[in-house]
């Protein structure tokens, strides 16, 4: 059965579906070049990529390929990014975790406990076996979220990504079921 866009909770944050009511905030994130900069697409220069962000997130949850989720910090209901679970596939049991926040957000953990809430969700409810991450080499930011969530770095893809005529490389990495250890992940 395909999975439905959850609401997840955590101490800060709440995961919430999208809304068209984002397209704003979704502009906002993505037109940042330096929260794009290790992306493997260039910042949206044009307001309609927003809707089609959006229109993507009803795609994929109605094909039962994955989720995104809005995260909101619930002091204050501010968005301050995304986390999502992709290419989800039933039969082998697993998918892909991606996620992105602003950079007004950026070293306060936000990244972390969004990953480890939909870690959460994607191990004890969707009882998947793999999780998969990637990210640019060159982001030790995000590949410490993922280790701090227990990913395991497997490999890498040489010059898997060519952003703006720059070339780079990409760290893959797995979590499986039996590594996950919600108590101690923060």
């Amino acid at each position: 059965m395909p999975p439905t866009t959850p609401t997840l909770r955590t101490a800060r944050l709440r995961l919430r579906p999208f809304t068209a009511t984002d397209a704003d905030a979704l502009f906002a994130l993505h037109s940042s070049a330096e929260v794009m900069r290790y992306w493997d697409s260039p910042a949206w220069t044009e307001r309609a990529r927003a809707q089609r962000f959006l229109t993507v997130c009803r795609t994929i949850e109605d094909e039962g390929s994955g989720v995104r989720l809005a995260l909101e910090r619930t002091s204050d209901g501010a968005f301050v990014g995304w986390c999502a679970l992709t290419r989800w596939n039933p039969e082998y049991r697993s998918a892909s975790l991606g996620y992105c926040i602003d950079a007004t957000a950026w070293g306060h953990g936000y990244a972390t406990e969004a990953a480890h809430a939909v870690l959460r969700w994607a191990f004890d409810t969707l009882g998947l076996n793999r999780v998969q991450a990637e990210t640019d080499t060159r982001n030790l930011a995000s590949a410490r979220v993922l280790e701090k969530v227990g990913f395991v770095r497997e490999g890498t893809l040489r010059e898997e990504c060519v952003v703006n005529g720059e070339v780079s490389d990409t760290w893959v990495f797995g979590l499986l079921r039996r590594e996950w250890q919600p108590s101690t992940a923060a």
